[in-house]
């Protein structure tokens, strides 16, 4: 990794040092040089190869998408949820979602979000509202209107199944920057003929389904291309692609979310059909007794 590549050039200079010392001429001291930079140059050349992007981390990768997605101040969206069983039968859901964006600056308060189901009639009204945490771990709760009640999520169940899904309680709440640790190296990679940084982040919830996640991240708009999720068994478990990003008032927004299950061959496809931004949400919009409305 770059780590044996700084160690190289360290040695190099070591070596272009003790050369100098030694060396009583102009021909000694031309020499070292060639040595040195010729040595430099295929260094270079195989740091290059390796595709490791010098003096970036993925922590600061993801600073940047954070940064990129910042400012929406609140969103109201209509949205399609399609199921695909491992045949490839297909079942509709339509619902809304509605988000607020956590306070700028605060240290333990992030977005809150409603999700409630439009249809079909079975699910309908059903809902989910979620706290963003910053320094905990999120709140998070459904209301089923079959039985008039509003369940709290655990945290040792937020790796379960969102609604028969493929996307988890876990994926549907916090992907705040403080949730996880970072890898230090960053690679490049194409996505879809799309240039992007390549890093791995590690959940630090102790109850998370996922012991490391490898994302793709656009290397200019610094938009999320696509992510791997590995389970408690360090296999890769889901991917999720990325795709129909817009700018809307100067912020990126996703438009569809493809989670594809690789152990149950099972997939979830989310799209955006109406996305609006900054239309005043309050905090009294992301109630309890809002969900039962």
């Amino acid at each position: 990794g770059p780590r044996f590549f700084l160690d190289l050039l360290e040695y190099l200079l070591y070596i272009r040092v003790n050369i100098l010392i030694l060396g009583e001429s102009v021909v000694s001291m031309k020499k070292a040089n060639i040595v040195f930079f010729v040595a430099l140059l295929v260094s270079i050349q195989l740091f290059a190869s390796t595709g490791y992007v010098f003096a970036l981390t993925g922590y600061e990768v993801a600073q940047r998408v954070e940064k990129a997605g910042e400012g929406f101040e609140d969103s109201i969206s209509s949205l399609t949820m399609t199921l695909i069983n491992s045949n490839g039968g297909k079942s509709i859901r339509k619902m809304t979602m509605k988000i607020l964006e956590g306070s700028a600056g605060s240290k333990s308060e992030g977005d809150r979000s409603i999700i409630t189901f439009l249809s079909p009639a079975d699910i309908k009204g059903t809902g989910l509202l979620t706290y963003e945490n910053l320094d905990r771990d999120d709140d998070q709760w459904l209301y089923l209107p079959a039985l008039k009640r509003i369940k709290r999520i655990a945290s040792k169940n937020k790796s379960g199944s969102f609604m028969g899904s493929e996307f988890s309680y876990e994926d549907i709440s916090s992907q705040a920057l403080e949730k996880y640790t970072y890898g230090k190296a960053v690679t490049r990679d194409m996505v879809d003929g799309v240039s992007c940084y390549k890093f791995e982040r590690y959940p630090k919830d102790k109850d998370s389904g996922y012991t490391r996640q490898i994302v793709w991240v656009h290397d200019t708009e610094y938009t999320v291309q696509k992510t791997e999720y590995y389970d408690r068994k360090k296999e890769l478990l889901k991917t999720a692609s990325f795709s129909g990003y817009r700018k809307i008032k100067g912020v990126w927004r996703t438009g569809r979310i493809h989670m594809m299950n690789h152990q149950n061959r099972k997939e979830t496809i989310l799209e955006w059909t109406v996305e609006e931004l900054k239309t005043g949400l309050k905090k009294r919009d992301f109630t309890k007794r809002m969900l039962t409305r």
